[in-house]
């Protein structure tokens, strides 16, 4: 191996790790996104198929992609001090819903080895059982959207990252207490619209500080922008 003139070799190895590390960083961030868009398809999956193999559709419930979601859920617990505000908010959101619903699949699955739920044939028998699982599904959501509020003032959204981190994590939890589809929203498209919306305000009405409230509103997640009295 050559060495440029005038530089050891244990400095181009220190300088070749730093630059490792930098190309890591950003990949690592993008899988973590990544990890959490599956988690959250799996676990809505999961009730899914839970739902199918209670209602009879199915013959064994799904225990492989529970597995999977297991080793998922304990692959980002340990890399917690990694993750960034947006993403650990994310994380515990998720765990929440999935302890949820194991709760819920714990006490039919005990039900049912109990002999206590019952299998019914016919096609009248089948739409009667069909009835009976929408209702429970609607009275057992675990996720139905509560009343929600936040609300976070900035006048500079590039040096006030935390704070506009924060307002994501506060405006992504509201769209999944809505039940709204999120993972088209991401932290930079989201940085990029409260860096213009703050703009444009401070520009039109001269103003110095931008109040931006997060709220559940007829289950639909809203974001509303206004110039601070």
């Amino acid at each position: 191996m050559s060495v440029p003139h005038g530089e050891t070799l244990g400095a181009l190895t220190v300088r070749a790790a730093t630059l490792s590390i930098k190309m890591y960083l950003p990949n690592m961030a993008k899988t973590t996104e990544e990890d959490m868009n599956q988690l959250e398809k799996d676990i809505r999956q999961l009730k899914i198929e839970y739902e199918q193999y209670f209602g009879g559709g199915k013959k064994r419930p799904p225990t492989d992609l529970e597995w999977r979601i297991d080793i998922m859920m304990k692959r980002h617990s340990d890399r917690g001090a990694q993750m960034n505000y947006a993403q650990r908010f994310r994380y515990s959101n998720l765990a929440q819903m999935y302890t949820k619903y194991r709760e819920i699949f714990r006490k039919r699955m005990k039900q049912k080895e109990e002999g206590s739920v019952r299998r019914h044939f016919g096609a009248a028998a089948r739409e009667i059982e069909n009835l009976r699982k929408k209702k429970h599904a609607a009275e057992s959501k675990p996720d139905a959207p509560q009343p929600f509020a936040v609300t976070i003032s900035c006048d500079d959204p590039d040096r006030e990252t935390k704070k506009v981190e924060a307002l994501y994590a506060a405006f992504r939890h509201s769209k999944e207490q809505a039940g709204e589809d999120t993972q088209r929203l991401t932290l930079e498209t989201f940085q990029q619209f409260v860096r213009k919306k703050t703009g444009d305000l401070q520009k039109q009405q001269s103003a110095h500080e931008v109040e931006f409230v997060v709220s559940v509103e007829a289950e639909h997640a809203r974001l509303k922008a206004r110039v601070k009295s």
